[in-house]
Formats: C-alpha cells, structure tokens, sequence
C-alpha cells in the first residue's frame, strides 16, 4: 500500500475535528489535496473542497470531515489504525482522495471532492451549502459500508427539542412534576412509533432519547430533554409532527431537525460500476440500508441523480471508544472506488 494514503488517513484522524471545530482538517486537506493535483479551497462554510479534470459530466464524492465528540488515541495495531473518525468518516474521504488522485485528470469528466463540515450534528452545513450551488450526475457518499458492500438507502430524522418550567410544589402533592410530563411526552411517542412498525427495522420508526434533565431551585420545577425519531422512507412526518406538538401542551417544543428518509435506485450505471468493480477485486458484492442517517438525506432528493454511499469500515464502530480501520481493507476500497471511476469515465 502507498505510504501517502497511509499518511492521508493517519494525518486527518490525528486532527481532532468534531462538529463545528473542522477548520485545521479542512486547512489540512486542502494542502494536501492541491499536492495532489486537484484544484481546492476551503468554501465559504469551510467544507474542503478538491476538483479534478474538465468536461459536462460531474462525478461528485462527498464526505463529512467531522466527527463525533470524544479522543480516542491514534495507533496503528496489527494493521488496525485506531481513532476517532477512521470509520466515520474520514476514512472514507481519504478513499475518495486517493483513488480520485490516482485517475487524475480526465477531459470530458468533472470530479469534485467535498469534505463537508456539521454532518455529526443538526445542521448538516456542510451538504445543505451544496445543495443550490451543484447539480451533479453521479454522487457518492463517503460512509463506512465495508469495501465490498454498498449503501443504497438511509433512514431520516426528526428532532424535538422539548422544555418546561412551573412553579415549584411540594413533592407529597398531587402534581404533575416537570419531568413527569417529559417522560409523559416520551411515553407517547414511544407508543406512537411502536403502533407504526414495519416488517424490518428499516422500515420501521424508532424513537431515541438523547437527552433527559430535571430539577428545581426552590422556586421554578424544570425538564428539558431532546427526543429523535428515525423515520424510513416516505413516513408521514407531518402527522408526526402534529402529534408531538399536541402531546407537549404548553411547554416550550421545537422541530430542529427534519429529514427524509432515502433508497436509491439498483438500476443505475453507478451501482453497476461498483458492482462489476467489487467482483472483479474478488468481492461478492451486497446492499445495505442503515438505519442511521447522512448527508445522503439532504442532497439525494435535492439532486434526483444516481447515489450510493461507499466507503472502508465498519459502522458498528462508529462514535465508539474502539473506533479503528484495517488498513487493507482501506486499501481495497481505494481500489475499487478508483475502477468505479475509471469504468464511469471511459
């Protein structure tokens, strides 16, 4: 394996980028991609953007250059690269770098890279810039799918951001506490996705409770708490909505976040590139639907075009304190993502 992509790799997750604090990685990559030949800046909300060769046709790979709160220490054990982003997902974009390095310029095709920035919380500023300023034919998002499988489909989002204050009783009283209506409004919800099940877990909402806090100082009796649902494709979020809003009653109650799920298409010319690519490295290629949700919730339905999400690891490890990448399994994503494009642009 080339010590630059190794290099690549071990300098972005030494930068210690979680959401909102992106600037020395995107620095960092812009360096490192102008010395690879591509054409990059930073954008005017910091994502890190690369381009590479000229024509109509526009191949675009994007991944988020942020990462979840928390140090794990970098080391590379047994051929395993430790910290934290080596899965999500930096890994990779510093695929998307190298194979997209060693392509290099082609006439006829446009490939634009874009580390983007807030994917790991609410905003997602980064892919929601894009949305208006490209309007490319082909994308890739740099996710952890494993070097031989494919992701076609993402689950969507809806947050609420949920506080209540009243007066301060006497707990022997009869009242309902602050936090007993924060657990009343999750106790609803709760029921509401359950009535709402699908036949697999992709297709079925789930709740999330991200967080819970209840008090008082004497005089005010205080709970807040933020609440997720992870919704499948084409659930009524509206009806969703309405229902929190109503359960909430008078408390202070926000929708923060709000996305859709996606499933792309199987029959495209980018699916079958990656198929015929993955086969052709010794892979038995399959397709994944994850549970989770991406930036592929935010430009896919912007840009109705062929989309998958590519990219090394395993996203079982993702925000965790084990966080690591095999190497090889680096290496053969770069492998495969490099026959993607070179198939796309004969």
């Amino acid at each position: 394996m080339a010590q630059d992509d190794i290099e690549l790799l071990r300098g972005m997750i030494t930068r210690y980028s979680p959401a909102t604090q992106e600037s020395e990685i995107s620095a960092f990559l812009v360096s490192e991609m102008a010395k690879r030949g591509f054409r990059s800046h930073r954008d005017e909300v910091g994502n890190a953007v690369g381009e590479i060769g000229e024509g109509e046709r526009h191949i675009a790979l994007i991944g988020h250059i942020d990462t979840a709160p928390g140090i794990v220490p970098v080391r590379e054990v047994n051929g395993m690269l430790y910290g934290r982003g080596s899965v999500d997902a930096k890994g990779s974009f510093a695929t998307f770098v190298c194979a997209a390095a060693r392509l290099g310029a082609l006439k006829g095709t446009r490939v634009t890279l874009v580390g983007a920035v807030e994917e790991e919380c609410q905003t997602s500023r980064g892919a929601w810039h894009l949305v208006d300023r490209m309007k490319p034919d082909l994308v890739v998002i740099g996710e952890p799918s494993g070097w031989d499988s494919i992701t076609i489909g993402y689950k969507g989002i809806v947050g609420f951001r949920y506080r209540r204050i009243q007066a301060n009783a006497h707990f022997a009283g009869d009242n309902i506490r602050a936090g007993e209506a924060a657990i009343s409004l999750y106790n609803a919800l709760a029921a509401y996705t359950s009535d709402r099940r699908g036949k697999s877990e992709f297709d079925s909402p789930r709740l999330e409770l991200r967080r819970f806090h209840a008090d008082d100082d004497g005089l005010d009796d205080i709970a807040e708490t933020y609440l997720a649902v992870r919704v499948p494709p084409d659930f009524d979020i509206d009806a969703l909505v309405a229902f929190a809003l109503k359960e909430a009653g008078d408390a202070e109650f926000d929708c923060d976040q709000r996305l859709e799920g996606v499933v792309s298409s199987k029959n495209t010319p980018l699916i079958r590139s990656f198929l015929k690519s993955i086969r052709a490295a010794g892979g038995k290629p399959t397709f994944k639907k994850k549970t989770g949700t991406s930036d592929m919730c935010v430009v896919g339905p912007a840009w109705n075009c062929p989309i998958v999400a590519y990219g090394p690891g395993d996203s079982h490890l993702d925000h965790t304190p084990n966080e690591h990448l095999f190497l090889n399994e680096y290496e053969r994503s770069i492998d495969v993502l490099t026959a993607v494009l070179m198939d796309l642009t004969e």
